[in-house]
């Protein structure tokens, strides 16, 4: 049954800083800096002035603290001062793992896209975003530092314990000159004549992956003949409707790890690696 929000009873602590450490903390933030039990961390000048100003927390409030490295970590907020803070490593809270072994190769589109694209593909859990010029591809500057700071709030929002790595643009023949032969490639291919993603992928193996969107203007002959023969490359299609270049990009990562990603429970996992290895000859 609901409760309208004025009959909620509050706890009451005699202390306020308690108040903090009665809850786990929501507010999680990226540091570059090693963490472990007893450390003291600066905070950027940035992250003061967000927890101090906007979030209005004080004192003893418990923050999350993680660096891609050494997990994530309890921290309380020892004290804020002229744009500064400080915040004390209490105890680890998850462990370092793995993570995501999918990489994002894609075309840079006009600005307000290409920041929602990627910030989604953070959120999906995408380990290298990787800009590709082609022939079409209508943008040549990329703003990285501004998309870095999308990477980082997006990261800090859905409690990943690692940053994508953003890379520097490349042009596609580099991409597939440099592409490790080792990693699967799943082209998105707009002409129509590739099998569904979804028929493609039900028939593949986990490991590692990319996926390799064009730009809005899609990509040109030449370029889907050479993609469409090398040997590492997996040509899918999207469906019968044509989507914008975001809009393909985070459909075919949503489709991934629905399908052979971290969506995916280890028991449905193994189960499918079992029938792939019976049907090997």
């Amino acid at each position: 049954m609901f409760t309208p929000w004025r009959t909620l009873r509050l706890p009451v602590y005699s202390d306020p800083a308690r108040e903090f450490m009665a809850y786990e903390p929501r507010t999680r933030l990226y540091v570059t800096a090693d963490l472990a039990e007893g450390v003291r961390i600066e905070l950027a000048s940035s992250q003061a002035h967000y927890v101090a100003t906007v979030l209005r927390l004080k004192p003893g409030a418990p923050v999350a603290l993680f660096n891609g490295r050494d997990g994530e970590w309890r921290a309380t907020i020892e004290s804020f001062a002229r744009g500064s803070g400080v915040a004390l490593v209490e105890r680890r809270m998850r462990a370092q793992g793995a993570g995501c072994d999918l990489w994002l190769a894609f075309a840079p589109i006009k600005r307000a896209r290409i920041d929602f694209l990627v910030e989604k593909a953070t959120e999906l859990g995408v380990s290298v975003l990787q800009p590709v010029l082609t022939q079409r591809t209508v943008i040549d500057r990329l703003n990285l530092e501004r998309l870095r700071a999308h990477v980082l709030e997006a990261a800090e929002q859905t409690e990943r314990l690692s940053l994508p790595e953003l890379r520097a643009p490349i042009t596609l023949d580099h991409l597939i000159a440099t592409w490790p032969r080792d990693r699967r490639l799943l082209f998105c291919d707009e002409s129509g004549t590739s099998p569904s993603i979804a028929e493609s992928l039900a028939r593949a193996q986990s490991g590692a992956w990319g996926v390799l969107t064009g730009p809005e203007g899609g990509f040109a002959e030449t370029e889907l003949d050479a993609l469409k023969k090398l040997p590492f490359v997996s040509a899918v299609g999207l469906g019968p409707r044509v989507l914008r270049a975001d809009t393909a990009a985070l459909s075919a990562l949503a489709v991934f790890q629905a399908l052979l990603g971290d969506w995916v429970s280890e028991s449905l996992a193994a189960a499918r690696a079992g029938e792939h290895s019976s049907r090997q000859p």
